[in-house]
């Protein structure tokens, strides 16, 4: 997103509110960004602090030509920090080499700007530490976090930044713009039920790995349903090492949501919202085999799975709770 204009065509609330701020002059010092995968929380925070610093703007747009703009876009302004996780998590090293970055007089202006993509996932020491920090807000700093899961961070942190909740950007115009783009309708319609972001749903849907990630998918469930006193075995065999880092794992677990999903959607006579369209007979046996209330705790057990991921539990015996859960 080049200008305010592009930004308020997917999230017109938030971008009317920034660009208030920024008419008036009134940035303030914490901003929370809070919203799903795609709908645009970095490229919100890279338009602001190009807004705030270049110098050639146009009315409140940046130019997107000048040195302050290349570098903030090329991740190299001396005065705009970035931060993500380490691994799994942000750790207090980082907060305590940012803090000390900000010791030191902006290179260029008096300004100085730090984004932190991903800002649920600070350990304990670190969102202390960042606490501290927000605590005493310079005039001339601002802060953006970003995150997809705001009840993560700490409630202290949460009441010192603005917080900007971006909306879920509309599946249906996602999918008609990869119709576009050349891909099937029922393969657009699985795409956009996967990720709001274009370029990331096109990559996917010429994934190899995906592609028999998805088969894997639709025979766990068989096996669920026809022999489940092989599901184990089919886990260990087949699933495990398929899946085998833990981003590939949410993937697969965001494919079951989407089955036990269209087992509602055929519950209530939805089939409109079915996003497994060429697998209908196959979601039509499951509704046969599982209960609405049983899909329904189901999806919240997959939930409860995501979770456990994003905290470290072993992922063999994540998927193992898991599949006993579903057969219940």
């Amino acid at each position: 997103m080049r200008t305010w204009s592009e930004m308020a065509s997917i999230q017109p609330l938030v971008s009317k509110m920034l660009t208030n701020s920024l008419t008036k002059e009134r940035i303030s010092h914490a901003y929370l960004f809070q919203g799903a995968r795609g709908t645009g929380k970095h490229a919100l925070s890279i338009l602001l602090a190009k807004s705030i610093f270049c110098n050639n703007k146009i009315g409140i747009d940046p130019c997107n030509s000048c040195k302050e703009c290349h570098r903030i876009d090329t991740g190299n302004h001396p005065d705009v920090h970035q931060i993500a996780p380490d691994g799994q998590s942000i750790k207090k090293e980082q907060i305590l080499h940012l803090q000390k970055e900000f010791t030191y007089t902006g290179l260029e202006s008096n300004r100085k700007l730090y984004i932190i993509t991903d800002s649920d996932k600070m350990t304990a020491n670190a969102s202390n530490r960042l606490l501290k920090f927000l605590e005493e807000p310079s005039k001339e700093t601002t802060a953006m976090l970003l995150t997809e899961n705001s009840q993560s961070i700490l409630q202290t942190i949460r009441s010192r930044c603005q917080i900007m909740a971006l909306q879920p950007l509309n599946p249906e115009n996602i999918k008609n713009k990869l119709v576009a783009e050349g891909l099937s309708n029922s393969n657009a319609k699985l795409m956009a039920a996967l990720t709001n972001n274009i370029s990331e749903a096109i990559e996917i849907s010429n994934d190899e790995w995906f592609a028999n990630a998805r088969k894997i998918v639709v025979q766990l469930v068989e096996v669920l349903q026809a022999k489940p006193d092989e599901s184990l075995l089919f886990i260990n065999n087949h699933w495990m090492p398929h899946f085998k880092e833990r981003g590939q794992l949410q993937r697969g677990l965001d494919l079951l949501i989407i089955w036990f999903k269209d087992i509602i959607y055929s519950y209530v006579g939805n089939g409109e919202s079915i996003v497994f369209v060429s697998e209908q007979e196959k979601i039509a046996q499951s509704s046969m085999i599982w209960s609405r209330k049983h899909a329904t705790k189901v999806l919240t057990n997959i939930m409860e799975a995501k979770r456990k991921l994003d905290q470290n539990v072993n992922p063999a015996l994540v998927m193992e709770q898991l599949t006993l859960q579903i057969q219940r």
